[in-house]
């Protein structure tokens, strides 16, 4: 793979977008497709057929009309998007199991090339969460790291706002201009005007419960690590710091009380291994050695040739299906 990035020409990007967006295709079977066949519009040709001869469901293939209308719908709002192995696709997520093929962006995407840490939390967060969750946005910015949040009421906003003149990233689990919380409308364009908005699904798509898993990874995936500031025991943010962990990003932990149900989780966090964090010194301190790296060295470059291998003879494939 070629660590330089390059950008994808109109027909390229079109037919990355048919092909991530055609059913039964997720991010991983997306690349599996793109090695084995070298180009997304060969991968347009050759997967049916080679579904078929899988044994699995017809493939249904998004039409290309249906492709050039979400092309033209962000256009219209002022979003493009970028896709995984381009100059403003965050390095950091090529090198995550499953990334998302394409992101839709609005706002400035040069943010999306700087060094990134998420900052997440409660959505009923205390007075004294969301202070601490602005403070730290604010220190992290004064040190040149964009911070990355979801977006939601409670610390996600905090965070957001304290990083916002600095620059900070919102990941969204819908399309990326559906306002998800009403309360965040003006953030949420302020972000869009001073920062940057991403997110995997297209256009119009209203966040659900199942979308937040997949926000939540690239959340972590982005990011050198993720700094969780109140958290209950069940809650959406510790599913970003164990996801933080399996990418092998570092997990900070912000301390609370033991009466308070809203730290249970971020405790536990630090009990399991995460550094306890109560500035930004013990995040910077941390990720020391990370910091030394270039950020150009990290992206895992995204160039894809046809596998070389002759494909199975039919005899093999109906004993693979029997």
């Amino acid at each position: 793979m070629n660590p330089a990035a390059r950008e994808l020409s109109d027909g390229e990007r079109l037919d990355w977008l048919r092909l991530s967006r055609s059913q039964n295709i997720g991010p991983i079977t997306f690349f599996q497709l793109l090695r084995h066949f070298g180009s997304a519009g060969e991968a347009l040709r050759g997967a049916p057929e080679l579904a078929r001869r899988g044994g699995g469901r017809k493939l249904r293939l998004c039409s290309q009309s249906d492709a050039e209308a979400e092309i033209l719908a962000c256009a219209d709002i002022g979003a493009r998007l970028v896709a995984a192995g381009e100059p403003d696709y965050p390095q950091h997520l090529t090198a995550i199991a499953d990334p998302p093929p394409l992101l839709t962006l609005i706002g400035h995407g040069h943010l999306l090339r700087k060094r990134m840490i998420a900052v997440v939390g409660a959505r009923n967060a205390s007075a004294n969460g969301k202070r601490f969750a602005r403070q730290i946005a604010m220190d992290l910015g004064a040190r040149d790291f964009i911070v990355v949040s979801g977006l939601a009421k409670g610390i996600d906003a905090s965070a957001h706002q304290g990083a916002l003149e600095r620059g900070t990233v919102a990941v969204v689990g819908g399309g990326v201009e559906v306002i998800y919380s009403p309360e965040n409308q003006a953030l949420h364009e302020q972000i869009a005007g001073q920062g940057a908005i991403i997110g995997e699904f297209p256009l119009g798509t209203v966040p659900r419960a199942s979308h937040f898993p997949r926000r939540n990874r690239i959340i972590s995936g982005v990011a050198l690590g993720g700094v969780v500031i109140e958290a209950a025991l069940r809650s959406g943010s510790l599913i970003t710091a164990r996801l933080a962990g399996e990418q092998g990003r570092e997990v900070f932990a912000v301390p609370g009380s033991p009466l308070d149900p809203r730290c249970a989780g971020t405790n536990n966090l630090i009990r399991d291994g995460a550094v306890l964090t109560e500035s930004v010194a013990y995040i910077t301190a941390a990720l020391a050695d990370m910091l030394i790296q270039p950020l150009d060295e990290v992206r895992d470059g995204l160039d894809f040739d046809p596998e070389s291998q002759p494909a199975p003879a039919e005899s093999e494939l109906d004993e693979a299906r029997e």
